[in-house]
């Protein structure tokens, strides 16, 4: 992720503990889904998107969850569209989900 983002490693742990990438431990290694970068930048509204989840209580094995998980009414992903900068609809999807 340190090499995608152009970055050293302590900046891209900062990132997470700041909530602006998330992350899972798989295999034993924390890891954050290269989607999540786009043109070695944190995709646009991924930020918001993470606190709005946070809010709603989800932890970041139900945010990746829901991230990657294709809903027909986007049509896609919501990782998807925000990568293709439709970050708008998805943080009102994320708002939603606090209510």
């Amino acid at each position: 992720m340190a090499e995608l983002l152009k970055i050293p490693v302590n900046r891209v742990h900062q990132l997470i503990r700041d909530r602006k990438l998330v992350a899972v431990r798989h295999e034993g290694f924390m890891q954050v889904p290269a989607e999540l970068i786009v043109d070695g930048a944190v995709v646009k509204h991924l930020p918001g998107v993470l606190t709005l989840l946070t809010d709603a209580r989800y932890d970041d094995e139900e945010i990746i969850r829901w991230l990657f998980t294709s809903d027909d009414s986007l049509p896609g992903t919501p990782a998807q569209a925000l990568a293709e900068n439709r970050g708008t609809e998805i943080k009102r999807r994320a708002q939603a989900l606090g209510f």
